[in-house]
């Protein structure tokens, strides 16, 4: 195995994690889930240009018939990348006593201010830094919201 196909086993490798991760573990942290939201994906061009490169490598090994395992693995890594970037909806889980967005968690009490912008997105100014949330259905604001006011 070359430096190239561990490194590609590596990236497939964090991506399973991840996605493990995301879907069967955060859920059942800090607690049972009051509220799971869709949110709009974000950075469509950047892993649109990241899938692109990789089918690129792909035909290139390809084309240059280099070793099996590099193209099986880049076949692996493409799919995996356009699983989670195209096909997997993020989302926004609320609990109890606080909230899990891109996979971060956030105290309620940290919440010091919430705005909601023309556009329906949902801005939360925290101590150093402000979330931006945009929900697929315009319903799920007011949701969150409920479910905030119950929290506190």
């Amino acid at each position: 195995m070359s430096l190239t196909d561990a490194l590609i086993a590596l990236l497939i490798i964090a991506f399973a994690l991840f996605a493990i991760y995301d879907d069967a573990i955060l859920p059942r942290r800090k607690g049972p889930t009051k509220l799971r939201v869709a949110l709009r994906r974000r950075h469509k061009i950047d892993s649109g240009i990241f899938i692109v490169l990789l089918l690129i490598l792909l035909w290139n090994n390809v084309s240059n018939h280099g070793p099996q395992l590099t193209t099986t693995l880049l076949m692996v890594l493409c799919f995996m990348a356009i699983w989670l970037f195209w096909l997997r909806t993020p989302k926004l889980l609320m609990k109890t006593e606080g909230l899990f967005f891109g996979s971060v968690w956030i105290d309620y009490r940290r919440i010091q201010s919430m705005n909601l912008s023309e556009d329906g997105i949902l801005v939360m100014q925290l101590e150093q830094r402000r979330l931006l949330i945009a929900v697929q259905q315009l319903d799920d604001l007011e949701r969150i919201y409920n479910t905030l006011v119950e929290a506190r």
